[in-house]
C-alpha cells in the first residue's frame, strides 16, 4: 500500500485487527520523526531467541528492532512504577 493511501478504520476495529495480527496498513509510520537523539548499540542474542522474537515480530506486523524498542519500555515502565 503506498503511504498516502492508508485505510481509515474505527478503534474497535482497530483493536481486533490488532489482536489478529498485522496493523500496518493502517499506520503512516513515515509520519513519525523521533524528538530526541538516538544512539545506535549492538546486542548479541542466541539464535534460538532471535527466531522467537522474529517470529512475534512478523506475527505482529512490525519490525524486529520495533519489537525489542517497545518490550525494553514496557519493561522500563513496569520498573518504574514498582
Amino acid at each position: 500500500m503506498s503511504p498516502s493511501k492508508h485505510k481509515s478504520i474505527k478503534a474497535k476495529d482497530f483493536d481486533k485487527a490488532f489482536e489478529e495480527g498485522d496493523v500496518s496498513d493502517y499506520l503512516k509510520i513515515s509520519a513519525v520523526k523521533a524528538n530526541y537523539p538516538l544512539h545506535r548499540i549492538s546486542i548479541d542474542f542466541t539464535q534460538s531467541i532471535l527466531e522467537q522474537v522474529d517470529h512475534e515480530a512478523a506475527r505482529i506486523g512490525v519490525t524486529r528492532t520495533a519489537l525489542i524498542k517497545v518490550w525494553v519500555a514496557e519493561r522500563l515502565t513496569t520498573l518504574a512504577h514498582e
